[in-house]
């Protein structure tokens, strides 16, 4: 009794025991387990063994260079993070330089100070991104801005425009406003008293203006330099002046809905049966097939060729099931300015786009589209810029290697040129039309009625759209021009024919052909000669 007596006093002690022992094998037991590196682990020293407590000493040595590691590691890290968000950040400044934000820019009426201070940084910043102070590198010789030279009287330009001239007088009364206000500008400065010489200053007048250059880049402003005579032979005053382009702003955003936007294409016409076969194919794949938000008026005069035309027409109704079209026959003298005048004042629905075409005109469904967004009743008239195809016999040679014609139509400067001095193909509101007085019927056969139209929109309150495009051709066609037209009509005439064979370069080519076949036959007797 005694004896089971002290076995059951003993028993929990036994289990305490155990416990500890069992904790004691475990701590040992993953002591001796842990990993010493990524692949290797470290021994434990035995408890009694003489190098227990440098054993101890190594592993927390090892411990410890491990954990030093890794913050080295996580510094470097850290250090590349930080340096990648400079980065970034330097980049962000650098695109809020360039492009800034517009709505700080704005005029705000609830912090006017704070716009003023930020359109004038815009500014500033606009005078040193230009190359005022200093050149910037460019990458060929076609990335220059060239500068343009002018006096009191003249303005020497690369880029003659309209009037081709490479020297002439400031027609665009832009262009005249700007530089004297550029030179009274710099005449004031010269004259402002600098508060240091005590000698009596010179007056500079605009007579002491040497001469000027000037150039614009588009997207920063345009650069003045101006050179006035100086106090002695010699000596010269020089002043440069910068006007810098203020940011881009909002001004409209706007849905514009052309689904039932109708364009009247109005065709005058006098034989030409051949071309206006032509001229129905591509109405047909374009205007019908592509676009179908059309109508076709053709004012046809006299009666030869006349029932052939009006069979194209017809055939062209039934094939492609159109009955959008008008013809309209007069029985007189071909005047390209009474037939438009006709077909304008012939249509009674309601207020429509009309298309002033020829039938030499190749047109894409993209111009239809832009015949519509470029113009608006009471406030704009479309004149575009068409690209006038050169003679193909002389730009592909021999007429069996010259392509079809979709693919002649190509804007480079050897197929052809922009035919910015041609105002004939217009788009514009019938009211707009009927309101400005339509054409002047006095003027008879070719030229004269499109530029009279054109200057009575640019003397109205509309606003005349004028640019070239890329979807309106006129094909090339050997112009005659009439012994009965007048000497002024017959001169734009024959200049027209000219420019309409080729470029300078090909048309030289052809001066110069004989003298061009001849080297050729002296290199081929010399290489028999060798």
């Amino acid at each position: 009794m005694m004896l089971r007596r002290g076995f059951i006093l003993f028993l929990p002690r036994l289990v305490g025991l155990l416990v500890v022992a069992c904790c004691s094998m475990s701590i040992v037991y993953m002591l001796a387990c842990t990993p010493k590196g990524d692949n290797q682990q470290l021994a434990l020293p035995r408890v009694h063994s003489p190098t227990a407590k440098e054993g101890y000493e190594a592993i927390l040595q090892e411990r410890e260079e491990q954990h030093r590691n890794y913050i080295i590691s996580l510094k470097k890290q850290i250090a590349q993070l930080k340096a990648e968000l400079q980065g970034r950040t330097e980049q962000l400044k650098n695109m809020q330089n360039q492009y800034p934000d517009s709505l700080d820019i704005q005029l705000d009426h609830s912090k006017p100070e704070k716009a003023q201070a930020n359109l004038l940084a815009f500014l500033r910043s606009q005078v040193d991104k230009a190359e005022v102070h200093s050149g910037v590198k460019l990458s060929t010789e076609y990335a220059a801005v060239p500068f343009e030279s002018f006096t009191l009287q003249k303005v020497y330009q690369l880029e003659t425009g309209l009037t081709r001239h490479p020297e002439e007088k400031p027609v665009r009364k832009d262009k005249r406003d700007e530089l004297i206000e550029v030179i009274e500008l710099a005449v004031g400065s010269l004259n402002k008293p600098d508060g240091v010489s005590k000698a009596k200053p010179h007056v500079y007048t605009a007579s002491d203006f040497v001469e000027g250059i000037y150039r614009t880049e588009k997207n920063k402003g345009t650069l003045y330099e101006l050179t006035f005579k100086g106090d002695a032979k010699h000596q010269f005053k020089k002043i440069v002046l910068f006007r810098p382009f203020g940011p881009v702003m909002k001004v409209k955003n706007e849905n514009v809905n052309m689904a039932d936007t109708l364009i009247n294409v109005i065709v005058p016409l006098a034989k030409r049966a051949s071309k206006f076969r032509q001229f129905m194919q591509n109405f047909r794949e374009v205007g019908i097939q592509q676009d179908g938000r059309i109508h076709l008026t053709v004012v046809y005069f006299g009666k030869e060729q006349m029932n052939e035309v009006k069979s194209i027409l017809e055939n062209t109704s039934k094939s492609a099931n159109f009955k959008n079209f008008t013809f309209i026959q007069l029985n007189e003298e071909f005047s390209r300015g009474k037939g438009l005048d006709v077909g304008a004042r012939f249509w009674k629905g309601n207020n429509v786009v009309l298309f002033f075409c020829d039938v030499d005109i190749y047109f894409t469904a993209e111009f239809l589209n832009s015949c519509r967004l470029n113009t608006q009743p009471g406030k704009k008239v479309f004149y575009p810029v068409l690209f006038s195809q050169y003679n193909p016999s002389i730009i592909y040679g021999d007429h069996d290697s010259i392509p079809s014609l979709e693919q002649q139509l190509i804007i480079k400067k050897e197929t052809g040129f922009w035919r910015d001095f041609g105002f004939g193909m217009t788009c514009q509101y019938r009211s707009d039309f009927i309101n400005i007085g339509g054409f002047d019927l006095d003027i008879k056969g070719w030229g004269g009625e499109d530029v009279h139209l054109y200057r009575k929109y640019l003397h109205s309150n509309l606003m005349v759209i004028r640019t070239p495009v890329r979807g309106l051709f006129h094909l090339w066609h050997e112009k005659q021009c009439l012994d009965e037209l007048t000497p002024e009509q017959y001169k734009m005439c024959m200049q027209s024919k000219a420019m309409n064979e080729a470029s300078h370069g090909q048309l030289g080519m052809l001066i110069f052909k004989q003298e061009i076949e001849t080297h050729l036959h002296r290199q081929k007797l010399s290489s028999k000669k060798t």
